[in-house]
């Protein structure tokens, strides 16, 4: 098993070697199947080692100590259990399917920048297993990092355009925000508990050892970082820019990988988490904000891939509302779920853009349903999961978040159901206005239409039955299941409580949610079948549009304030203080030489006087050291 285990996060780590090392050598051919293959080796390693956690319960296998002083020792252990082994289901699987599509999606690239591209991606891959499968917080800190990096590199994958560099920039610095908590957090743990291995801190024996403060605070860092690397208020304007990089890299990230890290992170600490009600409240509230601001946005954005990026943010808000009201299997489930219909949506946008020769405005396509036949029916299917309609997966996990927020608090489930209706709203209106209607693109885009290849359309055709049937493994008692994955992460989670709400009342909330994700996916259907939005007349359509300026403002009130700092820093102090304390004792040591250097004048009887005096100089001093002493003493004394 130690192989296997160790195998499922070196597979990725091989492929970023081999085309990192080999760009320049290898065939695009072979990196696609290299890389391809690396991947889909890891999924199958991620199988077995999931069958042998069902048959023989936790793994933890050590390999080596990363860090051993004597009073101190991290090592590096990778950890498969209940909760791990799922997310590797996911990550490789999701992943396997990503990279089979990169494959035709990347064709026009040149080998070298074909190679680097795959080379990223399976850094990527590696940097998430990493990330999931350590056993202790530095271990899973070092996949975080790693991950940060490589959504750098992916984003500004074409680096050649600066507006991209700048999307990639701003990911990296804001992720590096939410890191210094995580870090912090990590210190705060080792300053009072002095380990950070997960059964060791994660117990009731350690939890006595914190005071209710410490809990608090060291649960609050570590959701900072969950806030910058899962895109929450206010660090979640990264995402969207990050639909700079390709396609495939935007599904990577939105769907089964990074942004899915903090909510990893929490339900793996959850212990520490569930000790503190206040930071449940902090959680529950930034989570049901964001999902509410983000839909807001996404109802006014005409870029198919913005619609789906903050609708990403969006659903990461539903994630840590089930997160913060102790609804942690809820929030797993919803990861799942997320990740096979996010991860579809976002490929068939990729299918669309392929199609329409780059073209990514909603308001030039239209009547794209009888072109890109498969692409629409995947398309629509990942339209329905995410808007949360019955029997499709994204209604079970929706359902159980807003059932546990009504258990907390009723307006928590109304906000929820808010969201819920702009979710369906906003997705509609983008299937509405890509695929119904009349094509409203150029005569060239038109005649060159089709559909994509068989290495693009494979992925979406698996994708989509995984978001019909995923609801499966979380079907509730009230309709007859037996919810296999809440069970699945007992060992976890711990027994869950039952339910305070009555069977009537569950029937009522769900029969309240689907009504309600009907009806506006009806009326945004019956809305923009035959036309696209135009530009926004009101104040609030262009307040939506321009994403309630909150990157204006950042850029005012953070951004430029800074540079001006940074600017007078560099001209003030680092040119006239720093480099002027440096340049004026360079120009004090000549002009004391050049004035210096006159005594030498080569007078005998000058060197004679001066050999004189300094020798009356030194007697004085030696029989008056005392009195001299005395003498400074009492000036400093009067001073």
């Amino acid at each position: 098993m130690k192989i296997i285990i160790g195998f499922i996060v070196l597979w990725p780590l091989i492929g970023f070697l081999f085309n990192g090392l080999g760009r320049n050598i290898w065939s695009k051919k072979t990196v696609a199947y290299k890389a391809t293959g690396y991947i889909v080796a890891s999924f199958i390693f991620s199988i077995l080692a999931f069958i042998n956690i069902q048959e023989q319960g936790a793994i933890t296998v050590h390999y080596f100590d990363f860090i051993n002083t004597a009073n101190f020792k991290i090592p590096f252990d990778l950890k498969v259990d209940a909760l791990s082994s799922l997310f590797l289901l996911v990550i490789t699987g999701v992943g396997s399917l990503i990279h089979l599509y990169s494959t035709a999606y990347m064709k026009e690239e040149e080998a070298p920048h074909y190679a680097r591209y795959f080379a990223y991606l399976n850094l990527f891959v590696f940097s998430m297993l990493l990330l999931v499968l350590g056993d202790n917080f530095v271990i899973m800190f070092i996949g975080w990092e790693g991950v940060g990096l490589c959504s750098y590199l992916l984003i500004g994958y074409w680096f050649t355009n600066n507006t991209f560099n700048y999307a990639a920039k701003k990911a990296f610095i804001m992720n590096r925000i939410g890191d210094l908590g995580f870090l912090l957090a990590i210190f705060w743990l080792i300053a009072k508990l002095g380990t950070i291995s997960y059964s060791e801190v994660l117990t009731a024996e350690s939890l006595a050892k914190l005071s209710s403060t410490d809990i608090t605070a060291i649960t609050l860092l570590l959701f900072v970082g969950a806030m910058g690397k899962s895109a929450q208020i206010p660090l979640f304007t990264w995402l969207p820019d990050a639909m700079a990089g390709p396609t495939p890299v935007s599904a990577l990230i939105h769907a089964a990988t990074m942004v899915t890290a903090g909510i990893y992170m929490i339900t793996r600490a959850n212990i520490l988490f569930s000790a503190s009600e206040f930071t449940g409240h902090v959680i529950a509230i930034v989570g049901i904000s964001t999902a509410l601001l983000a839909a807001t946005i996404a109802i006014k954005q005409n870029d198919i891939k913005k619609v789906l990026a903050y609708s990403t943010v969006s659903q990461l808000g539903y994630m840590f509302l089930g997160l913060g009201v102790g609804a942690y299997s809820g929030a797993v489930f919803h990861v799942i779920t997320h990740a096979f219909f996010k991860a579809l949506l976002f490929l068939g946008a990729g299918s669309v853009i392929h199609a329409m020769h780059h073209e990514q405005d909603i308001r030039k396509m239209g009547g794209l349903k009888s072109k890109l036949p498969i692409t629409h029916i995947t398309f629509l299917i990942g339209c329905i999961a995410i808007a949360g309609v019955p029997p499709f997966s994204g209604f079970f996990s929706k359902d159980e978040i807003l059932e546990a927020a009504f258990a907390k608090s009723p307006i928590y489930w109304v906000l929820g159901i808010i969201g819920a209706a702009m979710t369906a709203f906003y997705m509609f209106r983008l299937y509405a206005t890509t695929f119904l209607g009349q094509f409203r693109g150029t005569q060239d885009q038109a005649h060159h239409l089709h559909e994509s290849p068989f290495a693009m359309t494979l992925p979406l055709i698996l994708l989509a039955i995984a978001s019909a049937i995923a609801g499966a493994i979380g079907v509730p008692e009230l309709m007859g299941g037996h919810h296999w994955l809440s069970h699945q992460l007992v060992p976890i989670l711990g027994e869950s409580h039952e339910t305070v709400l009555s069977h009537q009342t569950e029937w009522m909330l769900m029969g309240i949610s689907v009504t309600i994700a009907l009806i506006a996916l009806i009326i945004a259907i019956t809305i923009y079948k035959k036309k696209a939005d135009a530009e926004p007349q009101t104040a609030l359509g262009r307040f939506l549009y321009n994403k309630w300026y909150i990157d204006e403002l950042y850029q005012n009130a953070i951004v430029e304030p800074l540079n001006k700092f940074a600017g007078f820093l560099k001209e003030v102090i680092e040119k006239s203080v720093i480099d002027g304390a440096v340049n004026g004792t360079g120009k004090l040591v000549q002009y004391s030489a050049r004035k210096m250097r006159l005594v030498q004048s080569g007078q005998v009887g000058y060197y004679i006087l001066f050999m004189v005096l300094g020798i009356v100089l030194m007697l004085v001093l030696w029989f008056n050291d005392i009195s001299i002493l005395r003498f400074l003493i009492q000036l400093t004394q009067k001073s």
